[in-house]
């Protein structure tokens, strides 16, 4: 079984709708990758800050912490020699018994390591932890202390919760007590802090998504309506055109019964009466032979005669219906034998001119001329009442343009409708892709001007007269 059996035909008003849909899906996709990336960046920028805010509130909290502790025993330290071991115990049995919330206490840690207060880790206490790091590598003890001897500051490291024992993010506040080389702070876990950033982001792509998913419900629903809209179109059209061309073939079948029944007349009222009387001239040359009358020659030369105008008329029914001029010939010839036709049927005067371009129109175009020229002069000797008509042909950087003027009565294109000849020279320039024109106005004739485009121009052979640059004498196409 061939491929080729599988194949669908995709209308031409659906292929457009589709190549047109195409750069909306693209452009909508491009707007809705923007709008993710700066709502994004937009909401990056937002959480930063936010998350840079809550931190510098709890490094605010931490260093109040740390103020008000330092103020509750600070008339003990401020008197207190730096061998003072009283008041140092007294100290640190403050700082033991200020713990705050569930995870909050106060730390000491002298200049060599040595913990001295942790009041929830008391396994600590009495231990040198220097060079202690956390879970990510990162020195705690001696960086506490470098940080205290160099005054104050803040200090962030991963370390468990004492409440839960998972490992956290946590910043301490540190400050010297220089005197007894002490480094004191406290420190609190920031893991609500993160948490909340978490949540804002999730938040923040929970809303990308949705973006896109209103984005691409837009987008789907736009390209229903186009393709609804196409289909809508189409149908219409379809039916337009469905109409039209009943309306054409209804046409043809006018002009076919038209061109027959001009055909029939010209046989009845022509060639059938001539060969009625050629028959009763050869039966009265018989009837005279037969009784051995010297007069039977009479009646058989008419009957030749009538036999010769026969032939004549075979002869034109069969130029009208395709002239073999055409053919042979070219255009020219055959146009300048239909117009001394004419001329010699009708007795009105014909002016036929043109300009040498060597027979380089193609059978389309010449056929199409020819029978414009035909159907205008058919129109002339039905209706214009004119005297005297023009033919002029001439090809040109456009193409060939076939001109025809009478001198008749004209018509008025506001009150008088195209008949069917009429419509026929049109139907046959559009099938060309050339343009008719008539200029017409009451008295004063008419002008048909028709143009094939240069599509239809056949190009020079070489070695053919027709490269030859064309003169301007009148003579045949």
């Amino acid at each position: 079984m061939k491929l080729d059996r599988f194949r669908f035909h995709i209308p031409y008003a659906q292929k457009l709708t589709l190549l047109a849909s195409v750069p909306l899906i693209v452009a909508v996709a491009a707007i809705a990758v923007l709008v993710a990336a700066q709502s994004r960046a937009l909401a990056d920028r937002e959480i930063t800050a936010l998350e840079a805010q809550l931190i510098e509130a709890k490094k605010a909290e931490l260093r109040n912490y740390v103020t008000q502790a330092r103020n509750g025993f600070y008339f003990i330290y401020g008197s207190a020699a730096p061998d003072d071991e009283a008041a140092k115990r007294r100290v640190a049995q403050i700082l033991s018994a200020m713990i705050y919330g569930e995870e909050g206490q106060f730390f000491v840690y002298d200049y060599d390591g040595t913990a001295i207060v942790s009041p929830r880790e008391t396994e600590r206490i009495g231990q040198n932890l220097r060079g202690e790091t956390d879970s990510e590598g990162t020195l705690v003890v001696d960086r506490l202390i470098d940080i205290a001897r160099k005054g104050d500051g803040y200090h962030s490291y991963l370390w468990p919760k004492p409440s839960t024992g998972v490992p956290a993010r946590k910043i301490d506040y540190v400050t010297s007590f220089p005197s007894w080389q002490w480094a004191v702070g406290t420190g609190v876990f920031i893991d609500d802090v993160l948490a909340t950033v978490a949540t804002s982001r999730r938040d923040v792509e929970a809303r990308v998504q949705r973006t896109f998913l209103y984005i691409g419900a837009i987008t789907l629903i736009a390209l229903l309506v186009v393709f609804a809209s196409s289909m809508l179109l189409n149908l219409r059209e379809r039916r337009l055109a469905d109409a039209k061309l009943k309306k054409l073939t209804q046409r043809v079948f006018d002009a076919q019964e038209e061109e027959r029944g001009r055909v029939a007349r010209e046989l009845h009222d022509g060639i059938s009466q001539l060969l009625v009387g050629v028959r009763y001239a050869l039966d009265n040359a018989r009837r005279k032979f037969d009784r051995g009358d010297p007069a039977a020659g009479a009646p058989l030369a008419k009957g030749i005669e009538s036999l010769g105008e026969a032939i004549t008329e075979v002869r034109r029914i069969s130029r009208d219906l395709r002239p073999r001029v055409l053919d042979d010939l070219g255009l020219g010839p055959a146009l300048r034998t239909l117009a001394e036709e004419f001329g010699t049927r009708t007795g009105i005067k014909v002016h036929y001119s043109t300009v040498v371009f060597r027979n380089r129109l193609d059978d389309d175009a010449k056929i199409a001329l020819y029978r414009i020229a035909q159907e205008a002069l058919t129109n002339i000797e039905r209706h214009a009442g004119a005297t005297e008509v023009n033919i002029d042909l001439r090809g040109h950087r456009r193409g060939a343009t076939l001109r025809i003027t009478d001198n008749g009565c004209g018509f008025d294109h506001r009150s008088s409708t195209q008949g069917l000849g009429l419509r026929n020279m049109q139907e046959r320039m559009d099938q060309l892709g050339g343009h008719l024109y008539m200029r017409a106005a009451p008295g004063k004739g008419v002008e048909i001007e028709a143009t094939a485009p240069l599509t239809h121009m056949l190009p020079p052979s070489p070695g053919n007269a027709d490269t030859k640059r064309p003169d301007t004498r009148k003579a045949p196409v």
